[in-house]
């Protein structure tokens, strides 16, 4: 049972580490999740806003919430839970020789660290804060570790420090200077003579002198993770502990040996991802094996079981892997939030779920099977209930002239409608049901606001404040009507505005769901993409700033690929259908035409001579002919008179048949 509590200990601080971000700071995405030493009677959970919660196991209630006076400035950024003792509560009497019991020790201290430098020792038993330790460091607490037997703590901050505090006068006892880069993780052995500490090196100091006993270097970037494999000596080439880092998807164990050559690991576990959550049962001797539980960051469970005793070249696959997903028609993955190995080898407790509300059980799982699947129904509404009395929130009656502001953004008002008549009151007065969100968003009355003359500006900008309104509330509910009404809009401008207008926190789910949405039919897709082009246009520089943006829009990186991929060929393949049916069409029109007549309606024929005017006098017709000779006559007449006024010039140049009979026919074509 002691080895038990000791590594207990050391692998609370492993998975408080795991919150660390590359660069060394706390990542707001992983919260600290840590049950409780020995029996596992308690998981505690840190939330974002800095309350912390513990829940029992064992009746799956909150057992105790606590805030901090600052809980919103110094955000809680690591909790491990502090080695078993004995408690005194209250008053006893003195018992007699034969009535004695050995007593047990009970789980009770608790420490947080916090992003403003301090560390918080809450008590469980008195369900109050036992004492705050200040003033040792300048920067955000990253990682904190109990001693195993003394009343010691110690802590690793950004200030590249780490701190030895006595908790019985809650000063610093002594304080040095860890790493150049801030301090991520820390470790002390289950002897309570040495202690590991991490930034991008590992460094292993004796706890007596303060000086470093051995480095070791191996990880490109921050280590978050450091435990103790083994509870052998140093001297005897049989101490093991094992690292993690961030972005790695190994975890490396190291051999501490006498003779200092140990610049490598000895053994590397394989993972799907940044290991978050990390139990482990040491071994005492060599014939003891490792047990190994870690939870990943995409939720998965890996079980490991092995033998230290030397180097092994290939790494280690996991003996069996855990998933857990719901029991719907579809399935869908629930993730894992930590997990902790029972006495048996086949015993685990697991918490899953949401971090307001985890699921907590101790399950049974088949080791002998590779990969396991637990199907769960998990509730979907949240119902924190506390062990005491519960506080019941009533809802105020609305009259009809008052208007009531919904919080998220300005201008948006929701005028609620209340009774008008007594009966009315009454019957409200009798239901105690209170309304639901969808009834109360039927309430909303945004033809109010559309239905207004004369201010056409404020019109647009009351509408798109609604719209933003509505689709945070859609998406936060996840109901499928609201989200339609506001995506069906066409208008562009109304388009730019409400996503200019989205929180960044509903930026990443509001892509997801076009996502989801983008996967149906081309037709009902098309307007998601407007939607989408405008979140990309908008936010870009939020989804830049996100660490795992890649693989949280891989779907959607897949689906613009997969068809973007067949656009060249059908855009040929269209090219071609087009060709070939317009020249079936014009085929078809071709041969519909019905046949020409070649008759002229018109014809006229020039004379180039008298021969030709006896031939064509023959075959016009008579009255034509009569006409004909006529304007000839006088033709000959005005061709007579030119020739005498031109002289010279009509004498020496005497014209051809067929120019006079050219000049002939222009000059009747102008009378």
């Amino acid at each position: 049972p002691d080895r038990t509590c000791v590594t207990r200990t050391h692998v609370a601080n492993a998975s408080s580490a795991t919150e660390m971000a590359a660069d060394g700071g706390i990542s707001s995405l992983q919260l600290p999740c840590v049950f409780s030493p020995k029996a596992r009677q308690y998981l505690a959970v840190c939330a974002q806003d800095g309350r912390l919660r513990i829940w029992n196991t064992d009746s799956k209630t909150l057992h105790q919430e606590y805030v901090p006076s600052a809980h919103l400035s110094a955000t809680c950024t690591c909790i491990v839970w502090g080695p078993c003792r004995t408690v005194k509560e209250g008053p006893q009497r003195k018992k007699r020789k034969s009535e004695a019991v050995q007593v047990e020790g009970k789980v009770d201290l608790l420490a947080m660290g916090t992003a403003a430098g301090s560390v918080l020792i809450y008590s469980t038993v008195k369900g109050a804060l036992h004492c705050t330790l200040d003033g040792g460091h300048s920067g955000g607490v990253n990682c904190v570790h109990w001693h195993p037997e003394q009343g010691l703590f110690y802590s690793g901050s950004e200030d590249t420090n780490v701190v030895e505090w006595d908790l019985q006068t809650g000063k610093t006892r002594s304080k040095w200077k860890a790493d150049r880069a801030a301090v991520t993780s820390l470790c002390v052995s289950p002897d309570g003579k040495l202690l590991l500490s991490a930034g991008r090196v590992i460094k292993m100091w004796d706890l007596e002198t303060k000086e470093v006993y051995r480095k070791f270097t191996g990880h490109s970037t921050a280590v978050t993770t450091l435990c103790f494999a083994t509870t052998r000596p140093p001297d005897s080439n049989g101490l093991y502990f094992l690292s993690g880092a961030a972005h790695d998807r190994l975890l490396s164990v190291w051999q501490v040996r006498e003779d200092g050559k140990d610049k490598n690991s000895v053994v590397s576990f394989t993972l799907t991802d940044e290991p978050k959550h990390i139990d482990l049962v040491a071994s005492n001797s060599k014939e003891e094996a490792v047990r190994l539980a870690v939870v990943c960051k995409d939720g998965q469970l890996h079980l490991f079981e092995h033998f230290l005793n030397g180097p092994c070249k290939k790494p280690l696959s996991p003996s069996c892997t855990v998933q857990m997903s719901d029991s719907k028609a579809s399935p869908l993955p629930i993730p894992l939030l930590a997990a902790a190995l029972g006495a048996e080898t086949r015993s685990v407790m697991l918490a899953y779920g949401s971090h307001l509300q985890p699921a907590m059980e101790r399950a049974e799982i088949d080791t002998t099977e590779r990969h396991v699947c637990l199907t769960r129904d998990v509730q979907t509404s949240l119902s924190v209930s506390m062990e005491t009395t519960v506080s019941k929130v009533k809802t105020p009656i609305v009259n009809t002239k008052s208007k009531v502001l919904v919080p998220g953004l300005p201008g948006h008002q929701a005028p609620l409608k209340g009774p008008s008549t007594e009966t009315e009151k009454r019957k409200k007065d009798a239901d105690t049901t209170e309304m639901s969100i969808a009834e109360r968003l039927h309430e909303i009355d945004l033809s109010a606001v559309s239905g207004r003359k004369g201010a056409p500006k404020v019109e647009a900008s009351l509408q798109t404040d609604n719209f933003a309104v509505l689709l945070v509330q859609g998406l936060e509910s996840n109901d499928a009507s609201i989200l339609n009404k506001v995506l069906q809009t066409r208008q562009e401008t109304v388009i730019k505005k409400t996503v200019s207008r989205l929180p960044l926190s509903a930026v990443l789910p509001f892509v997801e769901e076009l996502t989801k949405r983008l996967q149906g039919h081309p037709f009902t897709a098309l307007p998601m993409v407007r939607w989408l082009k405008a979140v990309l246009m908008l936010h870009t520089s939020y989804l830049a700033s996100l660490p795992d943006l890649v693989t949280q829009l891989g779907v959607l990186y897949h689906m613009i690929e997969s068809r973007v991929k067949m656009f060249h060929k059908l855009s040929r393949l269209h090219g071609k259908l087009y060709l070939l049916m317009t020249q079936v069409a014009t085929n078809d029109s071709s041969s519909t035409v019905s046949e020409v007549d070649h008759t002229a309606k018109l014809v006229y024929e020039e004379e180039s001579s008298d021969e030709d005017e006896a031939s064509g006098d023959e075959a016009l017709p008579h009255d034509d002919s009569d006409r004909w000779e006529e304007e000839e006559g006088m033709e000959d007449e005005e061709d007579e008179g030119d020739e005498e006024e031109d002289g010279s010039d009509s004498r020496t140049e005497p014209k051809a048949n067929g120019d006079e009979d050219m000049e002939h026919g222009n000059e009747s074509e102008e009378e």
